[in-house]
């Protein structure tokens, strides 16, 4: 089993690059690490660490790829207590609903009782054409928290 399973929720295929980018740095820090692209959630153990990188598409949706493992969340409110996680937004500013499917994503781990380590990072994309930089940087002091 991996140290840190990395989910990633994306539309046009930013969130899975970063995801992607983010598993070497992790690697390279030590742990292990497995990445899934729009998992089921019978796909995951319900326990460990998770680091969830989603982007926002529409008004503040779910991405596609992400949404039957949100549908399932919401559905069977499944016990997560033994999950911690991390999470991360990509988004733009330009809309009310910045970084609003990881909002939503965040709250519903939480009711089902996982523990978030860290604060959400939202990364604009108006602000940082590759959000791999910031993601990376947010990572480095997420991997303190975790140790």
């Amino acid at each position: 089993m991996a140290d840190i399973t990395l989910i990633s929720g994306s539309t046009l295929g930013g969130a899975e690059y970063v995801a992607e980018h983010l598993a070497e740095k992790l690697e390279e820090a030590g742990f292990s690490t497995e990445t899934l692209h729009g998992p089921l959630l019978e796909d995951l153990t319900p326990n460990g660490l998770w680091l969830l990188i989603s982007s926002t598409h529409g008004a503040g949706d779910i991405p596609d790829n992400l949404q039957p493992f949100y549908d399932d969340l919401q559905e069977k409110q499944p016990d997560l207590s033994g999950v911690r996680f991390g999470a991360i937004g990509i988004g733009s500013r330009e809309y009310d609903t910045f970084c609003g499917a990881i909002d939503k994503l965040d709250a519903l781990l939480l009711s089902c009782g996982a523990k978030q380590i860290g604060e959400t990072l939202k990364i604009n994309i108006l602000e940082h054409d590759i959000p791999e930089d910031p993601a990376e940087e947010w990572t480095g002091s997420w991997i303190n928290l975790i140790k």
